[in-house]
């Protein structure tokens, strides 16, 4: 009993040193108790067991224990006035928890080996409160920081920078919607001022830098190139027309003026990290190994060498304990390379040179001319009239510009627009803003090239902020597409959470120079691994066994490098509510293509591993709205536009290694080990444009003289979909 009066009083008297509202959160934790040293009796190893513990240096623990370690729920209080309620695991903080400052702030969220990581809330001391994504105690992902001031951000973070797309709104009014990059606007984006100003355009800095257009409330604008500096600003101004409109408006005024009021604020900082405060369990099992006391083992991870190599490659991942003496010794800025993409983007970009420089100029001509040309009132119910194959509108574009036209620095051509009506309200129903869609593709940034990973010839076209791509096609895909287009728009009204490729645009650029007037056909649809997470592994799947492997060795397939079915060594285990509308969708979606007579499609799959080391999952996957339930969202509208989680794009789920017998090369589904990943996931149904014609008949009647008719991509649309959703639904399965 002494020796508890004893250890209370000398406990008292550190608390006393503290502020006062850490005397508070002690006297909450320490009601009756009996108070046992580290340096006493150790339970048995293996067993969990609760205690209650005084640690050195005047720290205390309260909770569950194992091994010498806090293992389970347990509260962790510091001197400092600190405290930690929370799950451990083997003495890290690991799992749901809560940590506080003695000033007042506080985290309520996930940890990871004592990190800040996963989902969670930081109320700090000043006002400011960010609920979001965290990767290493830095802001990782989708968030959104209300500051003190008043001001509001919602969008993607980088190492706890505002960094991808992104919204920030000021108290008096003004909001910037665009792109970000370590904290400053940057890229494509829109800056509308509370007095009715706006600039929509390019963005450098936090400043307007080149192509850009600013429009007033009285109809004046002025388009044309921006500089800070004033040495590159040219373009032209446009007045109202009105008596009282200045013709001598300077659009520096925009750079030194309306700009002031749009300051971001900087946020407040975190003045010790949690990872900091966790305890040395180290030096205390040496100090008792001195006394003889069995040691028990601190911190072992089970290291994957197919998922550390990928990471490895990928994001240049380090050791865990040189990132945490990086991060606990440099500032964030020192710290952001870790959490940035190191993979080089994918293609070739289309500069000055180039051989299909001229079309990329032709298409964005086009685009900006297509995209910003006034319609009528966009309405859901579209006419048959609208999917008439006749309905396409041709524009000539010389080079010296015409009345409708600029001038432009590319050869004479003639631009087709197909079905314009019916895609314009695709792209409404899709929520493709017009802005953004004209600036991802006509902006400062080149496009950049990819060579087909099929067998088509076709090539590939990318963005440069990865959300469009666009496919150079073939006549007969055209017809295709004109053909199955009243189909297909009544499919995805109906169907929110269709996996079907989204398609935005159907064009044709027509050479005029020279004898051959060549014809380019090209579609526009949506990237499906447009995210700020690294792809680490794709897979493009048919259910067919002929040919589906890419005959690369394991060290030369990297995170650019599509996989088929026979290389496939993966099970995706999805929570129970998404997995039931998984299949809903795959059959709704199959039901459809096989009514259209399409077949040869495949399902993309991309995922993202979510843990660098550990195999075992640590998070359980979001669960989506019940779709049973009338009175519930549907999941496309369950997420904002900025922390999307819908059915197939930024999905939480785990993915079990599996591994194929050797004496079955025809197996397209291995065997399961047991080992598991948490990966985000990203998935879609593509190529829906090939109809079972005369030549897909001849193709598969000649293999199947040659090899198994059931192993074949080339068979009737009803047999394909069948052989689609039997092989989809053992490769996706329900985590239990």
């Amino acid at each position: 009993m002494s020796k508890k009066l004893g250890f209370r009083k000398a406990l008292e008297s550190i608390l006393k040193k503290s502020q006062v509202a850490a005397k508070k959160k002690a006297i909450s934790i320490f009601t009756a108790m009996s108070v046992a040293h580290v340096d006493d009796e150790e339970p048995i190893p293996g067993e969990v067991c609760h205690v209650e513990k005084a640690l050195p240096k005047g720290e205390f623990y309260i909770g569950q224990w194992s091994g010498n370690l806090p293992h389970g729920d347990g509260k962790y209080l510091w001197p400092d006035g600190c405290m930690y309620v929370g799950e451990w695991f083997k003495g890290k903080m690991m799992g749901n928890g809560k940590f506080c400052w003695s000033s007042g702030a506080t985290y309520d969220g996930e940890f990871k080996s004592g990190y800040m990581d996963g989902n969670g809330t930081y109320s700090g001391f000043s006002g400011d409160t960010y609920k979001g994504s965290w990767v290493m105690n830095l802001k990782q992902g989708e968030g959104i920081h209300s500051y003190a001031n008043g001001d509001r951000y919602e969008g993607e973070w980088c190492g706890g920078s505002q960094d991808g797309r992104g919204k920030y709104l000021w108290k008096n009014g003004n909001n910037y919607v665009g792109e970000w990059k370590n904290g400053m606007m940057n890229g494509n984006g829109t800056m509308v001022w509370s007095n009715g100003n706006r600039y929509d355009g390019s963005w450098e800095d936090g400043f307007p830098k080149g192509n850009g257009t600013f429009r007033r409330p009285d109809g004046s604008c002025y388009v044309g190139m921006w500089s800070r500096d004033g040495k590159d600003q040219n373009g032209t101004y446009y007045p109202s027309g009105s008596l009282t409109d200045s013709l001598d408006w300077d659009p520096q005024r925009v750079l030194s003026e309306d700009l002031k009021d749009c300051t971001i604020c900087p946020g407040e900082k975190v003045s010790i990290l949690p990872s900091q405060k966790i305890p040395n369990w180290s030096a205390m099992a040496v100090k008792k190994e001195g006394k003889g006391r069995r040691l028990s083992k601190l911190h072992s991870r089970s290291r994957s060498s197919d998922v550390y190599d990928v990471l490895a490659a990928s994001e240049g991942w380090v050791e865990d304990r040189a990132v945490r003496a990086l991060h606990e010794n440099s500032n964030t800025r020192m710290f952001r390379p870790l959490f940035k993409k190191t993979v080089k983007k994918q293609g070739q970009t289309i500069s000055k040179g180039h051989k299909n420089y001229g079309l990329m100029l032709n298409l964005q001509l086009g685009i900006r001319h297509s995209v910003g040309r006034p319609g009528p009132a966009i309405s859901l119910d579209l006419k048959p009239s609208a999917f008439d194959p006749k309905e396409k509108v041709w524009t000539k574009f010389p080079p010296e510009g015409s009345k409708h036209t600029p001038p432009h620095q590319s050869y004479d051509f003639k631009w087709k627009d197909y079905c314009p009506l019916v895609f314009r309200t695709l792209r409404k129903l899709f929520n493709v803003d017009a802005a953004d869609y004209m600036l991802s593709i006509c902006g400062n940034d080149a496009l950049r090239e990819l060579s087909s990973p099929g067998k088509s010839g076709m090539f590939f076209y990318l963005t440069n902020d990865d959300r469009y791509m666009i496919k150079t096609m073939k006549k007969a895909e055209g017809k295709v597409l004109i053909r199955m287009l009243p189909a297909y728009y009544n499919h995805v009204r109906s169907f929110p959470n269709t996996l079907v490729t989204k398609f935005y645009g159907l064009h044709c650029v027509k050479q005029l120079a020279g004898s051959a007037q060549k014809k380019v056909r090209f579609v526009i649809m949506e990237n499906l691994f447009c995210t700020h997470y690294v792809i680490h592994r794709r897979f493009d799947l048919k259910g067919s066994s002929h040919g589906r492997t890419t005959c690369k060795p394991e060290s030369e397939v990297d995170t650019t490098t599509t996989l088929k079915d026979l290389d496939l060594n993966y099970i995706f285990r999805l929570q129970k509510l998404w997995f039931q509308e998984f299949c809903r969708q795959v059959d709704r979606d199959c039901d459809f293509l096989e009514q259209e007579r399409i077949m040869d499609y495949s399902l993309l799959i991309g995922f993202h591993f979510r843990e660098a080391f550990s195999p075992c999952p640590s998070d359980v996957p979001s669960q989506p709205q019940d779709p049973e339930n009338e009175d519930a969202p549907r999941l496309s509208q369950a997420s904002s536009r900025w922390s999307s989680i819908r059915l197939g794009i930024n999905m939480p789920a785990r993915v079990e290694k599996t591994v194929r017998k050797m004496d079955c090369e025809a197996q397209l589904v291995g065997e399961p080990t047991g080992e598991f990943y948490d990966v985000i996931l990203f998935f879609g149904i593509i190529d829906i444009l090939q109809d079972y014609d005369i030549t897909k008949k001849l193709e598969h009647a000649y293999k199947s003289m040659q090899y198994d008719p059931t192993s074949i991509s080339a068979v009737d649309p009803k047999q394909y979909s069948k052989r689609f959703r039997d092989f989809i639904f053992k490769v996706f399965v329900e985590d239990t």
